[in-house]
């Protein structure tokens, strides 16, 4: 098994390892079924299934779940689903409340600490595939949902074992990160992409006559003097998701502080030059459970990790699943 990354001599830097996949990686076209998951408090998410012809029942089942502004069609997404799809193991790509391409039903939306969406999306997919081991790989935002998840629920956590990539594990030192020198660039796409949305969930709002909704989302104040995540999070993320600030936020959302209870096999994968992530803010080796191993790569930027044949964690994730599952 090979863990060593060596990024493509084309792609030097963090800049094009985190580009070069959004802006010109061909998508992967993968046959998939898509499933309404309704939720406790009346929303929804989508899920996204692809089951390989000659699959085993008890085969291994890979849930996926993606970054900001991301989507079960991110390039990751559907990149690892067809590496899974290759060994005849089946997965599943969530879409986070409003990211399938349709509004979702309610003033909130999904964030940093939205664990309790993913336990009641792990505890239908449980009761779905109750014979086959259950993996979840989280990407950026998605792996900081999925180690706050473990934290909180340690041995209770409804996986067989995890992956997470790139994960921003303060989110008050990625605000700060993602503020600096070219980094900002990526923080106005994601501001144009978030208040997009928001105006777009206002005009759906008024015009399908939810207006206690609409109001709720106005009350929240204006949006165009919101440029940066602690202008974002502080006005709406929370306050819609019961905050009291964001530094409450903050705190309370950051996987690092979750990092010590995770019980089950966890896998982190990291590129130090990750332009989104202070190396500082990596945790360091006592803070982790026993169960957790840790990859701090020199490079690979922010989910890029692009080798000059292919992506590694493409090749990583699948090898690392397989060999666990053989110990098992």
């Amino acid at each position: 098994m090979t863990r060593s990354f060596t990024p493509a001599w084309w792609l030097p830097g963090p800049h094009l390892q985190t580009l070069y996949g959004p802006l010109l990686r061909r998508r992967s076209a993968l046959a998939r079924q898509r499933e309404r998951l309704w939720l406790a408090d009346g929303d929804f998410l989508d899920l996204d299934w692809h089951k390989p012809q000659g699959m085993r029942h008890d085969a291994p089942l890979t849930v996926l779940l993606h970054g900001l502004t991301g989507s079960s069609d991110s390039h990751y997404v559907l990149g690892l689903q067809q590496a899974l799809a290759k060994r005849c193991w089946p997965s599943v790509a969530v879409n986070w409340r409003g990211c399938s391409g349709e509004v979702n039903r309610l003033p909130r939306s999904y964030h940093s600490g939205a664990s309790d969406d993913l336990s009641e999306v792990l505890s239908h997919i449980a009761a779905c595939w109750p014979l086959g081991p259950r993996i979840a790989v989280g990407y950026s935002l998605g792996g900081n949902v999925l180690l706050k998840y473990l934290g909180e629920h340690g041995s209770r956590a409804l996986v067989t074992a995890a992956v997470a990539v790139s994960v921003p594990y303060r989110l008050d030192h990625c605000a700060e990160r993602i503020n600096q020198g070219f980094s900002k660039v990526y923080q106005k796409h994601f501001m144009d992409e978030m208040l997009a949305y928001l105006n777009a969930k206002l005009e759906h709002f008024a015009c399908s006559g939810q207006m206690p909704e609409h109001q709720h989302l106005s009350r929240l104040g204006r949006r165009d003097d919101v440029h940066t995540f602690w202008d974002y999070d502080d006005r709406f993320t929370a306050p819609l998701h019961g905050y009291a600030d964001v530094h409450d936020y903050y705190r309370r959302a950051s996987s690092r502080f979750y990092l010590g209870e995770i019980t089950v096999p966890c896998l982190l994968i990291q590129a130090q030059d990750d332009p989104f992530v202070f190396r500082h803010s990596l945790p360091e080796a006592r803070e982790l459970s026993p169960s957790t191993t840790h990859e701090w790569h020199r490079h690979g930027g922010h989910v890029g990790f692009v080798e000059a044949q292919g992506f590694y964690l493409e090749r990583r994730i699948p090898e690392w699943l397989a060999e666990l599952c053989r110990t098992a």
